[in-house]
């Protein structure tokens, strides 16, 4: 092999391997931009069909009724059957207070119905017997005008003595005086007892108003639960003097929560009343996924409602993105799957692909947003002991 063979071999690799790289950069450039291509086109159905049709946030708590357990009546506590975090039913008793005041104020109203019955009965019987006390007076009347009738001829026959005939007239003039006096009488009886009787006498109806007032209070001294729920903050010890209205703890029915998110402002454009929304917890992960709607949303941001809202007024304004609350309604049977508790941190996911629902709430068709029956027999009772009492001193013959 000669000399210029070999020094030709090496510009001929030389000249391979350059026209070898830009094929190469080529190939890579390509491979690159495919990438590119690919990440952007997933980004892109990313968005259309999965970021662009839900509005998420991680400011959101779960939120319940707190039912703020008062006393009705001022008291002593003597008994406390209800812990923290213990269930109660409704209708089951929390508190007992001291009773002993109560007690002596109930006995002194029954024995003032009692007595009132009586005192009518008596009213009603007085003005019986008038209406015979007027009748008798009637007949003593006519008697005293036939005699006189009978006599008058006999004075012009001289047959009797102008003194009879006077004292006959002296008979008259009484039995019409006592006619008149009997008949007062007998307006003045009946106008307590006019057009009523024992039971709707407004005496009785006063006396009977007094005693289920002290009834109601004998009974107010023990406190019930209103709804079924878990106690919390628990204040209330044992010889606590207690007043009206003072809370001694709390109950929180757990069966019925809801989530309030917190979204941003500019995340509420496509937010609609009765969307789908996933909810996850992080007492739970990933693992449980619960399910509800949205309730409705707040008639205002969080900060107009603060205990200091903010003063935007001032000159050294900087603005900050809002936040409004959206309330969102949970599942019951997948809350007694999974319970929850009041305050727990959320992450919810709102399915804003369909937003032809309303902005705004429904008004209230007129059903109560809360209530409880544990108070509701407590008149009826009252009444039913004071009828009791009536019923009793009313007497045999008042009662047939």
């Amino acid at each position: 092999m000669s000399a210029t063979d070999s020094a030709a071999k090496p510009q001929d690799n030389d000249s391979g391997m350059a026209a070898k790289d830009p094929a190469k950069r080529r190939r890579a450039l390509l491979i690159v931009a495919s990438i590119f291509i690919a990440i952007a086109l997933i980004w892109v159905l990313l968005w259309v069909f999965v970021f662009s049709t839900r509005e998420s946030t991680d400011n959101a708590y779960v939120g319940g009724n707190q039912v703020a357990i008062s006393a009705q009546v001022p008291g002593t506590v003597v008994a406390i059957l209800a812990d923290d975090t213990q269930r109660v039913e409704a209708g089951q008793v929390l508190v007992k207070l001291d009773n002993t005041d109560a007690d002596v104020r109930l006995q002194q109203v029954s024995s003032a119905l009692a007595q009132t019955v009586r005192q009518v009965r008596q009213q009603t019987e007085t003005a019986s017997s008038s209406l015979a006390q007027v009748a008798n007076a009637r007949v003593d009347l006519k008697k005293a005008q036939a005699d006189l009738a009978r006599r008058l001829p006999l004075i012009a026959e001289q047959a009797e003595a102008p003194e009879t005939v006077q004292h006959l007239r002296d008979a008259v003039e009484q039995a019409q005086a006592a006619l008149n006096a009997a008949q007062a009488q007998s307006a003045a009886s009946h106008a307590s007892v006019e057009g009523t009787d024992v039971a709707n006498n407004p005496a009785v109806m006063q006396a009977r108003a007094n005693f289920r007032a002290a009834w109601v209070a004998a009974q107010r001294n023990a406190i019930y639960a209103p709804v079924t729920g878990y106690v919390a903050q628990r204040s209330v010890q044992v010889g606590n003097s207690v007043q009206a209205g003072q809370q001694l703890m709390t109950v929180v029915p757990l069966h019925n929560l809801w989530v309030d998110a917190n979204f941003k402002e500019n995340q509420l454009r496509h937010i609609r009343v009765g969307q789908p929304v996933k909810i996850e917890t992080d007492v739970y992960g990933g693992s449980v996924e619960y399910h509800g709607k949205v309730a409705g949303l707040g008639a205002g941001t969080g900060s107009v409602f603060s205990l200091l809202p903010a003063q935007n007024a001032t000159g050294n304004w900087i603005k900050v993105v809002q936040r409004v609350p959206v309330r969102i309604a949970l599942d019951d049977k997948e809350l007694d799957q999974h319970p929850l508790r009041v305050g727990l941190s959320t992450d919810v996911k709102v399915d804003i692909s369909d937003d032809r629902g309303p902005v705004m709430a429904p008004a209230n068709n007129g059903q109560p947003v809360a209530q409880t029956d544990v108070y509701e027999q407590m008149a009826s009772k009252a009444d039913a002991e004071a009828e009791k009492i009536i019923q009793a001193n009313l007497g045999q013959r008042s009662a047939n």
